[in-house]
């Protein structure tokens, strides 16, 4: 990417300059629309989850903005030679009833043959010039709000190993089966100031993106965060993902760690998540407003740190 020219347009009010989750391009002064892709291999068995989860993982980049989708389009790498056709049809028919849920559309998509199976969605959604909400613009003294529990990495590599619970399965499917909608829509109604959904960089990656491109540092209590069921169990036995020592060495430099925090915990940190959570700074009694909406629908929200200023490194985990 360094080796690119960023691009300037005078209507393009979000592009690649800060990490941020999609791009907005604004039409008029009432309208901008919000452009995101992602796709990736199974971490499922199931078929029809993995469509529900992969369709949920590619909405939640418009969420986070502020947006609402209104489209997606299918793109799949398929091997035909050596998965059944109906293997694909359920992938497509559990993304379709996602996008749907999501009150959007599929209107078509791009089928490439592979020799690995590999799924997702481009989605197109519309937020308002004056309203898409940024990863960059925490401010200091802001709350941090976290949507959903940890440890979606952790648990997809202990079911390829067969060494996971139906009570930590079941949990992890729900919460990644789960749109961002209720969630962007509490964070919208009360002002919030910055937001980033969790996903491959990791609680860290993220909330690092967050603070750089915010000017800020963030400092998360460890003993606040969410965690799926077993995690902590399942990643003291082994249970790492590849990006999460890709993700360690990364930020290595960047963040700032409490040594009492235990090894297990640290690991969930660094773990990538699919279709995670929204990370939001905003005024700390309008997260607390935020949190009672999110409960008002049966929904669950974390106060799991706050926005201090920048120093030595973007983010510190205290025990």
């Amino acid at each position: 990417m360094k080796r690119l020219s960023q691009p300037h347009h005078p209507d393009l009010l979000v592009g690649m300059n800060t990490a941020d989750d999609a791009g907005v391009f604004r039409l008029d002064e009432e309208t901008a629309i919000v452009n995101t892709v992602d796709f990736f291999t199974p971490i499922v068995d199931d078929p029809y989850t993995f469509g529900q989860i992969a369709a949920a993982n590619a909405l939640s980049d418009v969420y986070a903005m502020g947006g609402r989708p209104l489209t997606a389009m299918n793109i799949t790498c398929f091997p035909r030679d050596e998965i059944a056709l109906g293997v694909l049809a359920e992938i497509l028919r559990g993304s379709a009833d996602k996008v749907s849920e999501a009150g959007a559309v599929t209107v078509g998509g791009h089928t490439v043959a592979d020799d690995e199976l590999k799924f997702g969605l481009a989605v197109t959604g519309i937020v308002h010039p004056d309203e898409i909400i940024r990863n960059a613009g925490a401010e200091v003294g802001d709350a941090l709000v976290l949507t959903k529990p940890l440890g979606t990495g952790i648990v997809s590599t202990a079911l390829k190993h067969e060494r996971v619970s139906d009570r930590a399965y079941g949990a992890a499917v729900e919460a990644m089966c789960t749109l961002n909608r209720t969630a962007s829509e509490a964070m919208c109604a009360n002002q919030a100031h910055a937001c980033t959904d969790i996903t491959g960089f990791g609680l860290l990656g993220h909330a690092e993106e967050m603070a750089r491109a915010s000017g800020v540092a963030l400092r998360l209590r460890a003993s606040c965060l969410p965690l799926l069921p077993d995690v902590l169990e399942l990643a003291g036995a082994g249970e790492i993902t590849g990006g999460s020592k890709r993700n360690r060495s990364f930020l290595d430099s960047k963040v700032r760690i409490d040594p009492a925090i235990r090894p297990e915990l640290v690991e969930v940190l660094f773990d990538p998540q699919t279709s995670g959570g929204l990370l939001v700074a905003l005024e700390p009694e309008n997260a607390q407003e935020m949190l009672r909406a999110l409960s008002s629908f049966g929904m669950r929200g974390w106060v799991v740190g706050d926005v201090v200023r920048r120093g030595e490194v973007s983010v510190e985990v205290t025990a």
